[in-house]
This record gives C-alpha cells, sequence and structure tokens, in this order.
C-alpha cells in the first residue's frame, strides 16, 4: 500500500471514530454474501435423532414504521416489509408448526401497526399455525395492538404494556415566528389544506378535523383488542383505554395478557398449544444480522450512544402523523 492511500486510510479511521465517540474503539470488517435473503438459524434443538418440527421466532421491534431509515452503517430494514417477509417465510416452511411472536416495541405509526395486524391475521387464517405474542420490555400501543392478533399474549414480570389509544402530536412555532418578525403565508385550494402546519397555529375547525380522525382509529384499537381477548367488555376496556401502561402483573389482573412469563415460557407454550414434542427453535435474519439466543436484540447492527441525542420520532418525521406509540424516554438500565 503506498503512502497516499495509507495516510487516506488513516484519515477515514480517526474521522469515523470521532464520529462515533471519544473513547477505545474497535472495528471489525468481515464480508457478507451479497444476497440479502433471510438465514435461519436454530437457537434450540430438544434432543433427538430426528427433530423435524419448528417454532419460529419472529420479531416486533421498535419503532414501527413504514419505511426504511439510513443510519452510520446502512439502510435499516422496512419494519412492515422485514415483518412479513419473515412471516412468509414460516408460513412456506411446512416444518414450522407454530410462531412465537417477540415483541419489544412501543408502537409506531397508526398505518404500520395496522398493516402488521392484518399481515399477522392473514398468515393465521392461511395456516392455522399457532401464534403467542412474547413482551419483553415494551409491548405498548401499536406493538400491544400487533400483540391481541395472537391466540395468546404472555409478558415478561418486568415489562409495560397497554397504552391503548391514538395520539397526534403537532407543534407551533408561530410565536416565535412573530418575535423575529417573520411572517408565513401558504397559497392553497382549500381552507384546510395547510391543516397542522408548524408555521400557525392550529385553529379550531383544524383541531375538531382531526380529533375525529383521531376517535375513528382509536376505535378501530378498541375493535381490535376485543376481537383477540376473549371475555373483555367494551365498558371494561374503556376504562383501561385511556393511554395509560400496565406493568405485567396489572395487565394480567385486566385481562389484557394471558399470563406472565419468560421467552422460554412461550416457547413451551407454543409447542403445549401446536401439540408437539421435540422441536427445534428458529429465528430468521439477514446474513449480517445474526442472532445467537432468545434474549438477542432484534435491531439491525448499529451503535448505541451513552447519551441519546435523536429527536422524537413525531419530530423527525417529514410532518405530523397519525400514532399508535406510547411516548416516553428508554427505561433500560443503559
Amino acid at each position: 500500500m503506498n503512502k497516499p492511500i495509507r495516510n487516506f486510510v488513516a484519515l477515514s479511521v480517526l474521522l469515523l471514530g470521532f464520529l462515533i465517540g471519544c473513547g477505545p474503539t474497535a472495528f471489525v470488517i468481515k464480508p457478507v454474501p451479497a444476497a440479502q435473503d433471510l438465514n435461519e438459524t436454530v437457537l434450540q434443538r430438544d434432543d433427538g435423532l430426528w427433530v423435524p418440527d419448528k417454532i419460529a421466532v419472529i420479531d416486533v421491534d421498535g419503532i414501527l414504521t413504514n419505511s426504511s431509515e439510513s443510519g452510520l452503517l446502512g439502510v435499516k430494514d422496512n419494519p412492515v416489509s422485514l415483518f412479513g417477509e419473515k412471516l412468509e417465510q414460516a408460513q412456506i416452511d411446512q416444518n414450522v408448526k407454530a410462531v412465537v411472536l417477540r415483541i419489544n416495541s412501543p408502537g409506531g405509526t397508526v398505518a404500520a401497526s395496522d398493516m402488521m395486524y392484518n399481515e399477522l391475521t392473514v398468515f393465521k387464517a392461511k395456516t392455522k399455525k399457532p401464534v403467542i405474542a412474547c413482551i419483553l420490555d415494551v409491548g405498548a400501543s401499536g406493538g400491544y395492538y400487533i400483540a391481541c392478533g395472537c391466540d395468546e399474549i404472555i409478558a415478561g414480570p418486568s415489562s409495560i404494556t397497554g397504552s391503548i389509544g391514538t395520539i397526534m402530536q403537532t407543534v407551533s412555532f408561530a410565536g416565535t415566528m412573530k418575535k423575529l418578525g417573520i411572517s408565513a403565508e401558504a397559497i392553497k385550494s382549500g381552507q384546510l389544506k395547510d391543516m397542522a402546519s408548524p408555521l400557525k397555529d392550529l385553529a379550531e375547525e383544524e383541531r375538531q378535523v382531526l380529533q375525529a380522525i383521531i376517535m375513528q382509529f382509536y376505535d378501530n384499537f378498541l375493535k381490535v383488542v376485543l376481537n383477540g381477548r376473549d371475555g373483555l367488555q367494551r365498558d371494561e376496556l374503556l376504562k383501561l383505554a385511556d393511554g395509560r401502561v400496565f406493568t405485567s402483573d396489572q395487565a394480567q389482573a385486566a385481562g389484557l395478557i394471558d399470563r406472565i412469563g419468560y421467552p422460554q415460557d412461550a416457547i413451551d407454550r407454543a409447542k403445549q398449544v401446536a401439540g408437539l414434542k421435540n422441536v427445534q427453535v428458529v429465528m430468521y435474519h439477514r446474513p449480517y444480522g445474526y442472532r445467537s439466543n432468545l434474549y438477542s436484540s432484534a435491531a439491525e447492527l448499529g451503535t448505541k450512544s451513552l447519551v441519546n441525542i435523536e429527536l422524537p420520532h413525531w419530530l423527525r418525521s417529514e410532518g405530523p402523523q397519525f400514532l399508535y406509540l406510547w411516548q416516553i424516554g428508554d427505561l433500560s438500565g443503559d
């Protein structure tokens, strides 16, 4: 390697280290296949000479949006697309007899949550394979919406769930702009074309229109919960569906989940419901996204900083969005 190239490589490494953060940094560079088809990893295998039956563990992880996000280390999968791809893999594999949906999500957009719920209900109708939801840290709002499409819901002893409701967050810079002597004027085809614009305060007529949409999506959420939770009546649900979250103990007492347990308990329950004895437990991943066990994070390769300086999702989006989302900070011990 000649000197100019060496200097360029050294400078690139130093720059990347600066971008990631101070302190010791290690880099791992390894070749990955050009094809990005899902691979299967066997996480567990029961004893036996011949164990063809499988239980597939499929993730619902992070903020749920129908879009791909770019980061320092590449583009992350579209959560809706990836979820459907994994369900299809479990559908075409005749040896997969049951699915455990491993949920660790505060929810996301109304559209993404509903599309993933629909993918799940179509999968169940086509395959008749039982699906057990297993909530890890958080299964709230859109995450809980999807869980209600499963046959049973198991939540970890320290998990948070619920947050049944819909939210749309808007922001107005009109007051600040006025102080700075800045004005904005929209040339529009209709009175409500610039509804919820951050350049002006929300008018009462706009508020009423948006509130009606929010309540329609909220009613859809209630129907999904009532359809998935046998024995729960609408009047009982309305007392729970004010946006609050619940611990697993509270959720079980209210009838929002079936039992409290860990991922292995969900695997055992899936075996029982499917009438299986010896199984392989498998997960699907991209070639660069190897998973080692039931607790491995479903996040793509990337970095996590000591201080989270990311804006909330509703501020990073291109405009106001209707959300099934529990908007709160990280509850982890990091």
